[in-house]
């Protein structure tokens, strides 16, 4: 989403505040012997929409120009499309949004490597008297850090899940809003946070263990009455978390996302920071699952887009400015940079996604 633009958030005033912080990165492990003289190239990229500032980031830009001689000629693609029905004859590169992807990639498409460059957990954005009342529930916990981080869990998915079923009203938990519980994502069939949502909703509905082609059959009429009760869908992980914000909690008590989503607004719109974290939360689930970003090269030229991601003040702007954590082996990304966003030190307990044979009978039954 285009994060320099500020919505009107409603209830969200703006308040001047300074974010400073640090990264902590083990450069060694990223050193690479860059040629300082080689010839320019063009890539011709695909990528999710959710790294579309992080690729118009100037100082991205810039590395990529003047240190790799890299032009990108990039276009902005669902990962579920780039990997099944898109055309990538002209692309060197797919950079999808989770791991599946690299499978449904390799049914379809002739893939010389894969690499996962960052790493985003999805969480679930709500409000503060939401969370007080899950918390009242026991579907919600605060842990506090040894560094003071106060972070909420989703310690009880089972129950969550049956009071959504089971036609729960927020009023009934003491909330003054309208219908249902509900957790609201963006289309399973065409985004890739509403596709890894559905994944990790059926291993849930499968009783927590990651749901495979013989259980899947069991599971498919809930997800289907799920997706169907939610009516329309945002189709972009950027539009589902501005109308978040802009609509408040009567439209929008809970949304999935990306981790990464609340930071990278928060350093585009530095005034609106205090009153965000005063009253927008994150809730983790426990367990979470990752939305890993694998650039998969499809020909030699993406190698040196590939490289030029693994340089340490990519990584560095990534965290930095972007709130990605890294993919790479050796990369510590230090959340006191975010400090008040919720952000835990790690991620720990995180279930994989459903096989791509799953996860396409999947959307092809939610369609």
């Amino acid at each position: 989403m285009n994060m320099k633009k500020w919505i009107g958030v409603g209830a969200l005033g703006l308040v001047a505040l300074a974010v400073a912080g640090s990264q902590m990165v083990d450069w060694e492990s990223l050193k690479r012997d860059v040629p300082v003289s080689r010839p320019a190239i063009t890539v011709q990229l695909m990528y999710g929409g959710e790294k579309s500032a992080f690729l118009t980031n100037p100082a991205v830009q810039d590395i990529f120009a003047h240190k790799y001689h890299l032009t990108l000629e990039a276009k902005r693609v669902g990962s579920v499309e780039m990997v099944t029905t898109a055309d990538v004859s002209t692309m060197d590169c797919l950079w999808p949004s989770n791991s599946v992807a690299v499978e449904m990639a390799k049914q379809n498409h002739k893939v010389l490597s894969d690499e996962i460059i960052f790493n985003s957990p999805i969480v679930f954005y709500t409000w503060g008297p939401v969370t007080d009342s899950l918390i009242k529930e026991g579907v919600v916990e605060e842990r506090t850090s040894p560094q003071k981080t106060k972070t909420y869990y989703v310690v009880n998915a089972q129950k969550l899940i049956t009071m959504i079923e089971s036609g729960t009203t927020w009023d009934s938990l003491g909330l003054n809003l309208y219908g249902a519980v509900s957790i609201r994502s963006t289309d399973p069939t065409r985004s890739n946070s509403g596709n890894m949502w559905a994944g990790w909703l059926a291993s849930q509905m499968n009783g927590g263990r990651v749901v495979t082609e013989s259980t899947l059959p069991a599971v498919l009429p809930r997800l289907r009455t799920y997706f169907d009760d939610m009516g329309f869908m945002d189709v972009s992980s950027g539009d589902i978390f501005e109308n978040f914000l802009s609509q408040g909690m009567g439209a929008m008590p809970i949304i999935v996302g990306y981790e990464n989503q609340l930071p990278e607004f928060i350093l585009a719109n530095p005034k609106a920071k205090q009153m965000i974290q005063d009253q927008v939360k994150v809730l983790y689930p426990e367990p979470t699952i990752f939305a890993s970003h694998p650039l998969i090269s499809l020909t030699p030229e993406c190698v040196r887009l590939a490289e030029a991601l693994r340089d340490p003040d990519i990584q560095a702007i990534a965290w930095r400015d972007h709130g990605f954590r890294s993919g790479l082996i050796g990369v510590k990304n230090d959340p006191t940079l975010f400090a008040g966003m919720g952000m835990p030190e790690t991620v720990d307990r995180v279930m994989p996604m459903p096989s791509a044979a799953v996860m396409e009978i999947i959307i092809d039954k939610l369609k």
